[in-house]
């Protein structure tokens, strides 16, 4: 496998500045090139985009894991393991209302990750997750 590389998402956001203060402030992404109808971060590496459109959002679909019900669509990262429970505790004193709360799965087993689900201002769900060995992300 060679080595990853960085990706570019671009989502669409109803009310530009409250996400721009998220994304910035919640989850400290530095602000890359900008303009009044969109502004690009550094999400974790990656190009991460938010366009200011009209949208109309109603997909709630999820599928059931662990006995949790995952949001579909979502996105994130996989941080390694002190960052991602440094921004978990971080989240937690921020009062962030988690679709799914930091677990471990897995745990003592192949592929142990942490994982915590949560959603931006505009509803769009991330999954931020860590693995214990970063060699098993997609181990069996």
């Amino acid at each position: 496998m060679s080595k990853p590389t960085p990706f570019h998402l671009a989502i669409p956001v109803q009310n530009l500045q409250v996400c721009r203060a998220f994304y910035r402030d919640v989850l400290g992404c530095e602000e890359g090139r900008f303009s009044d109808k969109w502004v690009d971060f550094n999400f974790f590496g990656h190009q991460f985009v938010i366009h200011e459109a009209d949208i109309i959002k109603n997909n709630k679909a999820s599928n059931s894991v662990d006995g949790h019900q995952v949001p579909v669509p979502h996105f994130g990262v996989i941080l390694d393991w002190n960052d991602w429970e440094q921004l978990s505790k971080k989240l937690q004193t921020q009062n962030i209302d988690f679709i799914i709360k930091p677990y471990i799965r897995f745990k003592g087993e192949v592929g142990e990750q942490a994982t915590m689900f949560f959603s931006d201002p505009e509803g769009n769900a991330l999954e931020f997750k860590s693995f214990k060995d970063m060699s098993q992300v997609f181990a069996r």
